[in-house]
C-alpha cells in the first residue's frame, strides 16, 4: 500500500525530479485540466478536486514517516492546488497558463497566511498551504475575468 502512495503523492514519479518537480506537476495538471475538463464548474470536476484534496491529505501523512516532513517528493498538494485554482474558470488557454502563473506566484511566495498553513502536522500542513495558494489564484482569476480584461 504504501508504494501506491508514494507513486500517487509523486504524482507518477514527477516529485522525484530534483528542482523544479512542483512547477512540473503543475503544468502537468494544468494540461490534463486542459485536454479533459469541458465544464470547469460540474459535479464531476468539484469531486475530483475534492478527492485529491483529501486523498493528499491521507497520503501526506503515510509518506512523512518515510520521506519525511512535507518532502520535495509529494507534488500532490501542487496538484491539488492548480486544480483549485482552475475550478469554476473558463477553460481557455489563456485563462489556464494565467492560473498557472498565479499558483505558482502565490505557492512559491506563500503571502498571506500560506506560510502559516504549511506549519500545521502531517498531510494538513502539506496540503493546506497549496490549496490557500490554489484559492488566491482562483480569486484572482475571477477577478480579472470579471474586469474582462481578455
Amino acid at each position: 500500500m504504501i508504494k501506491l502512495h508514494e507513486i500517487l503523492s509523486s504524482f507518477f514519479g514527477i516529485g522525484y525530479i530534483r528542482k523544479g518537480g512542483g512547477t512540473v506537476a503543475a503544468i502537468a495538471t494544468a494540461l490534463i485540466w486542459y485536454v479533459a475538463v469541458a465544464v470547469p464548474d460540474s459535479g464531476m470536476a468539484i469531486g475530483a478536486v475534492l478527492l485529491v484534496i483529501v486523498y493528499g491529505i491521507w497520503a501526506g501523512n503515510v509518506v512523512e514517516k518515510k520521506w519525511g516532513k512535507d518532502s520535495s517528493k509529494v507534488v500532490i498538494d501542487e496538484v491539488a492546488g492548480m486544480l483549485v485554482a482552475l475550478l469554476f474558470i473558463p477553460v481557455t488557454v489563456l485563462n489556464v497558463f494565467v492560473a498557472l502563473v498565479l499558483f505558482r506566484f502565490f505557492d512559491i511566495l506563500k503571502p498571506l497566511l500560506i506560510r502559516r498553513l504549511e506549519k500545521l502536522p502531517g498531510g494538513w500542513g502539506v496540503m493546506g498551504d497549496d490549496v490557500l495558494a490554489g484559492i488566491y489564484s482562483n480569486i484572482v482569476l475571477q477577478v480579472l475575468l470579471l474586469l474582462k480584461l481578455w
